[in-house]
């Protein structure tokens, strides 16, 4: 056991994701498998059919109980925080960086332009990209915990960021805009050689209908479509909603 707690500790030093399986009910009663994404083991030899459900796990992002073979088996998933890429060093930026800094994610801010991307404006960012969007991305390299939020009102920044995001995992894609800029945007993006379907990944207006008015309002709404989409979610009222307002660890 020793050396998976090694490897835990090295694992959240490096931002690395696995799932850690313990048998909690059942026989080998309290052996544990320590599975990294992409397949590394170690630990007790539990069956592969647990080893073959980490990559779902950790895209998931939370801890469940397994039943395998009349054994209970708990799956912790162990997973640096979420990214919030934010390509547009605009008021609205500082307000989503600091309120995703408030929910534990790590936030990114980048612009094309120097004046624009600076610790005096953006503060609250964990780090600023100063680059053009396909740069600024393929040094992201956004993943499927990242979201992607464009907020530049400018085609020649828009587009290119776009397009580089719908190349990528990036569980959430968003554009700032009116709905009559969204369909000038979209085709932008058709003519830039983005195709129907992928288009239909970019949230845009992107957010909740809050009724938004201030800056810190519009990246609360924002940010909460953003949660509600990594946790399969509508963002509807919870007195109107059937499932359970807290995830829970699923049985």
């Amino acid at each position: 056991m020793s050396e998976v707690l090694d490897r835990i500790h090295e694992i959240l030093e490096r931002d690395e994701r696995a799932v850690l399986f313990t048998v909690i009910e059942g026989e080998p009663l309290g052996a544990h498998m320590l599975v990294l994404e992409g397949g590394e083991r170690l630990g007790d030899p539990l069956p592969d059919a647990l080893a073959a459900q980490a990559d779902e796990l950790i895209r998931g992002h939370a801890n469940q109980i397994l039943e395998l073979d009349g054994a209970k088996v708990f799956a912790e998933v162990y997973a640096p925080p979420p990214r919030l890429f934010v390509y547009g060093a605009v008021d609205t930026a500082e307000a989503l960086a600091k309120l995703a800094r408030q929910l534990g994610w790590q936030a990114i801010v980048a612009d094309a332009r120097p004046k624009f991307a600076t610790r005096e404006r953006i503060p609250s960012a964990d780090e600023l990209i100063v680059a053009w969007p396909e740069e600024a991305l393929a040094q992201v390299a956004p993943d499927h915990a990242t979201a992607v939020v464009v907020l530049t009102h400018d085609d020649k920044f828009d587009v290119p960021a776009l397009k580089a995001a719908l190349a990528t995992e990036a569980f959430y894609v968003g554009a700032l805009g009116s709905r009559r800029n969204q369909e000038r945007r979209r085709e932008r993006l058709l003519e830039a050689g983005v195709d129907e379907a992928s288009l239909e990944r970019i949230s845009g207006p992107c957010g909740l209908d809050l009724g938004a008015e201030s800056q810190p309002e519009t990246a609360l709404s924002m940010l909460s479509e953003i949660v509600a989409v990594r946790n399969g979610r509508e963002g509807g009222k919870l007195q109107r909603s059937k499932q359970r307002i807290h995830v829970e660890v699923a049985e």
